[in-house]
């Protein structure tokens, strides 16, 4: 497939809907062969077959980076496969609700681990190969929520603060090998990020909040991941703020 990002390899996690399926989409209509990893893998099947039916090369990867294992996997199919990895854009994510006294540790736990320690362990598994042939694009989907705290969100909040402290100091120390590293913080945007919400008002709320008028489409998401690594090797956008135009909020 031709375009400008023709030969290039990427894989995306957290593919099978919104802000990670955009993206995959954006890239492979840009011309890059695509790599999909997410958990439900009938949804990431569809995602290939759009993507090959528009004459891209698609490949699917189901299952759960939270698992070490499971992320190394990942990242080893796709440059066997393709035979390389160019772009790497980390876009699972869940939230739940509650602050310190009131969350559940379990539920504590897996927003960390999909939020950020998912994110670390595919990076890790990433720089290597990057090194190897000289460059390559790493961008790691975090939130608005990353750059201040919300009470009813600690958990939510603490991996996104979490997820952006580790990919600026990730720019710093693989920056010298030709690699970029990008945050990405969007707002409200249209997914199924709610879906995943135990408690059934915060549910509710949040799906108001992400379906609201004027909320960001999970396309422009995806536009602007095809943005940062279309820009010429020496240019590193090491960190972008996406608002709905109509929330003028800090």
């Amino acid at each position: 497939m031709s375009g400008l990002l023709a030969g290039r390899v990427a894989l995306v996690t957290g593919a099978s809907s919104g802000i990670g399926e955009a993206a995959a989409l954006a890239l492979a209509g840009a011309g890059a062969s695509v790599a999909v990893s997410a958990r439900r893998a009938e949804r990431l099947s569809e995602l290939v077959k759009r993507i090959e039916a528009a004459g891209g090369q698609g490949l699917a990867l189901p299952g759960d980076v939270v698992d070490e294992a499971v992320a190394n996997a990942a990242v080893q199919k796709t440059i066997a496969h393709f035979g390389r990895l160019d772009i790497l854009v980390n876009s699972a994510g869940i939230i739940q609700s509650g602050g310190i006294e009131a969350s559940p540790l379990d539920e504590y736990r897996r927003v960390i681990d999909v939020n950020l320690l998912a994110t670390v362990y595919t990076c890790k598994a990433a720089i290597g190969p990057m090194k190897a042939q000289g460059g390559g694009d790493i961008i790691n989907i975090s939130s608005l929520a990353g750059r201040k705290a919300a009470k009813l969100f600690n958990a939510y909040t603490a991996s996104k603060h979490g997820l952006n402290a580790m990919t600026d100091a990730m720019r710093q120390e693989v920056g010298g090998f030709g690699i970029r590293v990008c945050i990405i913080n969007p707002g409200a945007t249209a997914t199924e990020v709610f879906h995943g919400v135990s408690d059934p008002q915060t549910r509710e709320t949040m799906q108001t909040h992400v379906t609201k008028d004027g909320a960001l489409a999970a396309k422009d998401v995806g536009d602007a991941v095809l943005f940062v690594v279309s820009l010429p090797p020496r240019a590193n956008i090491s960190e972008l703020s996406i608002r709905p135009t109509v929330d003028t909020s800090a």
